[in-house]
């Protein structure tokens, strides 16, 4: 039994509601919390991210993700390194000694459908995607007080989510 301090009253708190993955697709997101976990077994530890999508019809939505960093596993243990590094190159952070540092960078990721597995409903997979090329060199070209560099910016392609046909 849990005695709470009050009388909770729920008429005036909206209740949770189920879980709906996001569509498949390409999103603009970013990393804006981290941990390191224990697993299940207590026999490795995984990177827990909470991703914000910063764009479109979903804006706001939280999707999840995490790395088995440490697991008796290697090709496990490979697989995750090889995302951190995949959302390392997404963010432009080649060296990172802390997840924060991933923080509230923003990146483009594309978004999976994963179908009922083991008991579980739909899940969502996340794959990180690099910049298109010629993003950095936007980037680059326009200086940080917003005034206009001495050479025009290359034109940036649209989004491939907003390419009709």
């Amino acid at each position: 039994m849990a005695r709470f301090d009050t009388s909770f009253d729920a008429t005036g708190v909206e209740p949770t509601t189920a879980y709906e993955v996001l569509p498949a697709g390409k999103y603009r997101a970013q990393i804006v919390e981290s941990e390191m976990r224990v697993t299940r077994n207590g026999m490795g530890q995984f990177l827990w991210l909470m991703l914000d999508i910063l764009e479109g019809e979903h804006k706001g939505r939280k999707i999840f993700d995490q790395l088995n960093l440490v697991n008796p596993n290697p090709t496990t243990v490979e697989i995750a390194q090889r995302t951190l590094s995949a959302i390392c190159h997404a963010t432009g952070k080649m060296q990172v000694s802390d997840s924060e540092e991933l923080h509230l960078i923003p990146m483009t990721i594309q978004v999976t459908v994963k179908p009922p597995k083991n008991g579980y409903g739909e899940s969502n997979g996340i794959r990180y995607l690099l910049p298109e090329p010629g993003a950095a060199a936007q980037q680059a070209a326009t200086p940080p007080n917003g005034g206009s560099a001495s050479t025009p910016p290359a034109k940036m392609a649209s989004a491939p989510w907003n390419k009709k046909g």
